[in-house]
C-alpha cells in the first residue's frame, strides 16, 4: 500500500491554485472587469451589477417614476436578478479555461444558454 504524503500533496494544490490564480488575473487585467447590466425595455431602467448581485449602478429616467414605487421596485429587482445571471455567466467564460466548471458552479457562476432570453447579445472572454 503506497502512503500518501500530505507535505508533498500540499504543495502540488498551492501550486496549481497559483498558476490558476496567475492565469486568471492575466485574463481579467486584459478584458476588464466583470459586470452584468440589464434595462428596462424601454430603457428607462438600467441596472449593473458584479458576481454576485452587489448593485453597482442604477439608473433611473424621471419618465420610470410615473409607474409608482412599487412597479419600480418591482422592476428594478428583476433587472438586478437578470443582470446578476449575466455577470455569472460573464464570470464563469473568464474563468472556465482556469478552474474546474464544477468548482464555478458551486461558487453561483453558470453559463447562460444563447438561447436563453437572459443571454446578452455579446460575449466575454469567449
Amino acid at each position: 500500500m503506497a502512503e500518501f504524503d500530505i507535505d508533498l500533496a500540499t504543495v502540488r494544490v498551492a501550486e496549481q491554485a497559483a498558476r490558476a490564480g496567475e492565469e486568471a488575473s492575466a485574463r481579467f487585467a486584459r478584458s476588464g472587469p466583470v459586470v452584468g447590466k440589464a434595462s428596462s425595455p424601454d430603457s428607462t431602467i438600467e441596472v449593473q451589477v458584479a458576481p454576485g448581485g452587489l448593485l453597482t449602478g442604477l439608473t433611473i429616467h424621471r419618465s420610470a417614476l410615473r409607474h409608482g414605487s412599487s412597479v419600480l421596485a418591482g422592476e428594478i429587482l428583476e433587472l438586478a436578478q437578470r443582470a446578476t445571471r449575466r455577470a455569472g455567466d460573464r464570470m464563469y467564460h473568464a474563468l472556465a479555461p482556469v478552474v474546474d466548471a464544477a468548482q464555478l458552479e458551486t461558487l453561483g457562476y453558470e453559463p447562460i444558454p444563447d438561447d436563453d432570453p437572459d443571454a446578452d447579445t455579446y460575449t466575454y472572454g469567449r
